[in-house]
């Protein structure tokens, strides 16, 4: 069956890049390559991998500048990373430098040479304990709400509470600034509701879907919220596994509504 995790192989060395790539393509995973910084940053924005393999690259230290990069975005940072440095006669011209490897944030740090089959064992073994984790931002004028629902998610392995917002303004504010995967949005909040929120982060980040979260689920909020590019709609008092399901369903982009009679 084929693997759907996708790898960013990033390598200076042209061998060493088409060798593991063709290994990890031969079990089913897709494979990306770069050979510098510039062509990393490009192909990660462009289409985020799932888990990246940081060699060596030129000039000396770009590597590091790459790592620290993907660590600073709220986009990236919770990228499992395995750097393979240079072998030791070697790590003095282009090698990973003793205070860069004092600083790094990495799931494992090997040096070549390597055997090609033990390094893709790691990677298989790391992406089998690393799932994407849902990043959540919870908008809400009520503190025992927006507490409830942080103790029911941080319970959840594939979920992630990125923030909190307090009301509709900040929820767009931090919306841009944390990119979550799914916004939860009560409707009745102060400076701005929650439904005009939900039509500024659908006109300025539509990669974040919008879950409505709210008492009053009667028909006509229900109309609003798709109108303003809600993709979902769940009633407050609904059980926390249909919260759960709602999250699921929208970050994957399916619509899901959900009412108590």
């Amino acid at each position: 069956m084929k693997n759907r995790a996708k790898i960013l192989v990033v390598d200076g060395e042209s061998e060493f890049r088409g060798d593991l790539e063709a290994a990890l393509r031969s079990k089913g995973y897709e494979v990306v390559v770069a050979s510098d910084k510039a062509q990393a940053q490009e192909v990660t924005q462009r289409n985020r991998p799932d888990m990246v393999i940081l060699g060596t690259i030129m000039p000396r230290g770009d590597a590091f500048r790459l790592h620290q990069w993907l660590k600073a975005s709220p986009k990236f940072s919770d990228l499992p990373i395995i750097v393979v440095d240079a072998p030791p006669e070697k790590q003095l011209i282009k090698g990973w430098r003793r205070d860069e490897g004092l600083r790094l944030d990495v799931e494992d740090y090997l040096i070549k040479p390597i055997p090609l089959d033990a390094l893709v064992f790691k990677i298989e073994k790391l992406l089998d304990r690393t799932t994407h984790r849902i990043k959540v931002l919870i908008a809400d004028d009520h503190a025992m709400i927006r507490d409830g629902i942080q103790a029911l998610l941080s319970l959840q392995k594939d979920m992630q509470v990125v923030g909190e917002a307090v009301d509709g303004k900040e929820a767009v504010e931090k919306t841009l600034q944390l990119l979550p995967d799914v916004v939860l949005m009560d409707i009745v909040m102060p400076r701005m509701s929650g439904l005009e929120a939900a039509r500024k982060i659908h006109q300025k980040w539509e990669e974040a879907k919008v879950l409505i979260l709210t008492q009053y689920d009667d028909e006509e909020n229900l109309l609003v919220s798709q109108e303003v590019g809600a993709l979902g709609f769940i009633s407050k008092t609904s059980a926390s596994s249909q919260l759960l399901t709602g999250i699921r369903s929208v970050s994957q982009g399916k619509y899901f509504m959900f009412q108590n009679n």
